[in-house]
């Protein structure tokens, strides 16, 4: 009572703002107002009753969850439109089932959807406060890691945006992959905490829970028809509890829902073990349940791991189904009609166990027959895959397998008998490929194949970039392609403009909208092109190259911060940024700057284009050689930024804990984009496309979606190098010898030779030894054989570099070709080819 007299009182805070309501006295709501007005009192409001904070005493913090706090305010009449809109009958869901959605900070991205931003930016203002800063107290969502998630959010933004009706179905994760610190150069893991001060965005549906069990036994019986059934008697049995974030749409009416769960004890003290003293044994249950959905990808080299890993695979995807199941039956229809009012899309392999779940809760607790429960299986699910990487297709030890799940393994027996009837009525006396087929890999020890699983589970199997989906008809998914050619098909990935452009990119943003107009946020396929009709315009170039030198400055200032590193605007900046991973090959861009390096050695006085090579990206814990080109990145840049020889002219920075919100600043500021993975390995990467969408131009292999890119924005505007992926496959079945490249090429030689002398390790020359000696005599990424292409290719972007004009000309044209990469096409050819959802009309 006392802070609510003292506000109609009008009392001065620290602010120095009158406390007044205008807002209560035009009886504007302050739940749903939204003008600047009300939006400052329901700011103030929310600090004070649900912060519990006055606001000489608020933080930072306590200010950026009354602004949250607000902002969903706006969302809920949507929310509640939309728990509605699940329950009308004639409604078809698309259900994305993801082990990942790397949503990125909410709070700009809500702004910008609803419009809102300048609102609440003008009420902060009267407040005493800039939303920028706000916007920076906002932690990232540990809710993934890379490239499969981050898809993941721009498919649930576009999904909201056409107004296909959608829920993404994952983990609430109490703790991210990790945080990434860089300490003498190595890559340190830090736990992630993003849950710590609570979570303003989610809302907790207690009663929204289901039963997942685990171990146990199965027990076979037959019903009162004779009919034979399996009962499953679980080991133990844990409890799903249902989160809710709100996905709005970019400026539209509903919002869709992303639900993740978080795994509970179903009974979470006992009572009679604390009464006997047994104080550990009291919680053991809460404790153990409570693991499954502690953290994103446990390690999973030891077998506890792996069993962890497929305990969150399973418990996600089982409480996904059954609240499918749930939403049927309070639409009032029958179990039958299940396909009918949802589509399963498995984002990769991790939520694959789907298909024998939902035989599992079709046959055992709605007692169907099987070819009924199969056929509706098959025609609700869908299998998107995301690598070309024989070992990155997930399998699982039998003995695991059986000792987690036994009623699924006994279902997927069964599952796996008919189909390997059907390979051999289709392919009589192949015995060989009946082998790798079998969704049980028996040529060692015995694996549960689970992309065979999704794949003859699913009605669709969709690659990810045209090269990928062509590649994994030849390659990992072959003899599958073979007997089932016509679920095959490719959907290109895309990225949502909304964030990669219109909210961290606003000078572009304001520049392309005051030339096209605002269409193009929502429409981007169809209005970008139009700016290519500016592309020769000297005034439009120089307004251009202004926002790029904006974005550079200040992503500059920001790498000064976190690394203490000077680097300067003026130079072009070249950057990697992705998940640190041999394939990728950020150790090839490292023998460039080590080439460019000895270059200025040798002829000090020779001029060349300014450089900065800025590196981001997280090595998996467990990865030893992905760390140590972490560690080389570093001890490079140490020796190169700490030479007077090459001062001003090369800069060498690794950023940090690269994620989404680092990602806003990084983005915007690149002239050169380094897409360089060994050709035919990368399914298609959505890094590539943010960078062209922002105005960088790529320098790239022929691999995933590089391909389309550069023939979206023409091959004049790409900086191509580098064997092809039929070359590549060719140069290994010869027998590749990356020994006789280095012993040819002396330029390479040299470089070589000083990572492995101890030139950049301050004499230490074991410590980057396995490296070279891994390049010399394995290279199982070819950089050896790529090298020379590359560094010629560097120089033609020197080379145009030094024509601002072109260069400027050539990053409006990227820009313009980049309409087919938004995330919105995607999503509409899921829908027409994959789907079969229409969009619905939102009021």
């Amino acid at each position: 009572m006392g802070q609510r007299s003292e506000k109609r009182q009008g009392i001065k805070r620290d602010t120095g703002h009158a406390d007044v309501s205008p807002a209560r006295e035009s009886h504007e709501d302050i739940r749903t107002g939204t003008s600047a007005v009300a939006l400052k009192q329901a700011i103030l409001d929310n600090l004070n009753y649900l912060q519990g904070k006055i606001a000489e005493l608020a933080t930072k913090k306590d200010w950026y969850m009354a602004v949250a706090y607000t902002v969903r305010d706006r969302m809920i009449e949507h929310i509640m439109r939309s728990l509605k809109e699940l329950r009308r009958p004639e409604v078809k869901i698309a259900s994305y089932l993801s082990a990942e959605f790397l949503t990125g900070p909410h709070l700009g991205n809500n702004l910008l959807n609803i419009g809102l931003t300048d609102r609440v930016r003008e009420a902060l203002k009267e407040l005493g406060l800039e939303l920028e800063d706000l916007l920076n107290q906002e932690e990232e969502p540990g809710l993934g890691n890379g490239g499969l998630g981050r898809l993941a959010a721009c498919y649930m933004d576009s999904l909201a945006s056409l107004n296909v009706p959608a829920i993404g179905y994952g983990i609430r994760y109490e703790f991210g992959i990790f945080d990434q610190e860089i300490r003498d150069g190595w890559q340190v893991e830090k736990t992630d905490k993003w849950l710590s001060l609570g979570n303003p965005w989610e809302i907790c549906r207690h009663e929204i829970a289901y039963y997942v069990n685990f171990g146990g036994r199965t027990e076979q019986y037959r019903d009162d028809e004779g009919h034979f059934r399996a009962r499953w008697v679980p080991e133990r049995v844990i409890k799903g509890i249902a989160y809710d974030t709100a996905v709005p749409p970019y400026r539209g009416e509903g919002v869709n829902l992303l639900r993740l769960w978080k795994s509970e004890a179903v009974e979470s003290f006992d009572f009679q073990a604390f009464n006997v003293g047994d104080y550990y044994k009291a919680v053991d249950e809460k404790v153990i349940s409570e693991t499954v959905s502690k953290v994103l990808y446990p390690n999973d080299e030891p077998e506890i791991g792996k069993t962890l890993r497929l305990a969150q695979q399973y418990f996600f995807v089982s409480c996904s189904l059954q609240d499918m199941i749930s939403i049927l039956m309070l639409r009032g229809k029958k179990i039958e009609t299940f396909h009918e009012s949802f589509a399963v899309q498995l984002n990769d392999t991790h939520p694959s166990i789907a298909v024998a779940e939902l035989m599992r809760l079709l046959i055992d607790e709605h007692l169907m027959d099987w070819e009924e429960a199969w056929k509706i299986t098959q025609q609700t699910m869908a299998y998107t895959n995301h690598t070309l990487l024989p070992e990155a297709l997930e399998k699982w030890s039998l003995p695991l397998f059986s000792r987690s799940l036994p009623r699924h393994l006994e279902i997927i027996y069964e599952i796996n008998r008919r189909f390997l009837e059907e390979v051999r009525l289709t392919f009589p006396g192949d015995d060989g490929r009946l082998a790798r087929l079998s969704i049980i890999d028996e040529s060692g020890e015995k694996y549960v194949r689970m992309a065979h699983l999704a794949s003859v589970g699913s009605h669709r199997i969709n690659g990810v970039a045209a090269l990928h989906s062509d590649l994994l008809t030849k390659t990992v998914l072959k003899d599958l392609y073979d007997i089932y050619p016509d679920r095959f098909m490719n959907v290109t990935n895309g990225v949502t403009p909304r964030r990669w452009i219109a909210l961290s990119n606003m000078g572009l943003t304001e520049l392309l909208t005051a030339k096209i107009g605002d269409r193009w946020i929502k429409h981007f396929e169809d209005e970008i092109k139009k700016i290519a009709a500016f592309a020769d315009d000297p005034g439009f170039l120089q307004k251009w190259a202004k926002i790029k030198q904006s974005n550079k400055s200040r992503l500059a200032s920001i790498i000064r911060e976190k690394t203490g590193i000077t680097v300067d605007p003026d130079s072009l900046f070249d950057i990697q940024v992705k998940r640190i991973h041999e394939y990728k090959r950020q150790h090839l861009n490292v023998l460039h700057i080590i080439t460019l390096y000895n270059r200025i050695k040798k002829t000090p006085g020779k001029k060349i284009v300014p450089r900065t090579f800025i590196f981001g990206g997280k090595a998996a814990p467990g990865y030893f050689m992905a760390k140590l080109i972490i560690k080389l990145i570093n001890s490079v840049g140490e020796v190169v930024n700490n030479d007077p020889d090459v001062a001003g002219r090369l800069k060498v920075a690794f950023f940090p804990d690269f994620n989404v919100k680092n990602a806003h600043n990084v983005y915007p500021a690149a002239d050169l984009s380094e897409q360089i993975s060994t050709a035919g390995l990368e399914a298609s990467g959505t890094g590539n496309m943010k960078f062209s969408m922002n105005g960088a131009l790529t320098i790239g292999t022929l691999d995933g979606a590089n391909v389309e890119i550069r023939e979206e924005v023409g091959p004049e505007n790409f900086f191509l190098f580098g064997l092809t992926a039929s070359e590549v496959r060719d140069l290994k079945a010869k027998g590749y010898c990356p020994r006789n490249y280095y012993d040819s090429n002396a330029y390479l030689r040299e470089a070589l030779d000083q990572i492995g002398s101890g030139y950049f390790s301050r004499g230490d020359a074991e410590l980057f030894r396995p490296l070279v000696d891994n390049l010399l005599n394995h290279d199982p990424f070819l950089l050896l054989a790529d090298y020379q292409a590359y560094i010629d290719c560097q120089d033609q972007v020197s080379s145009a570099y030094r024509n601002q004009k072109r260069w400027m000309r050539m990053s409006v044209l990227n820009v313009a070709g980049m309409g087919k990469f938004s995330s919105d096409r995607s999503i509409r050819e899921y829908c027409t080819n994959v789907w079969k959802i229409k969009p619905v009309k939102r009021v």
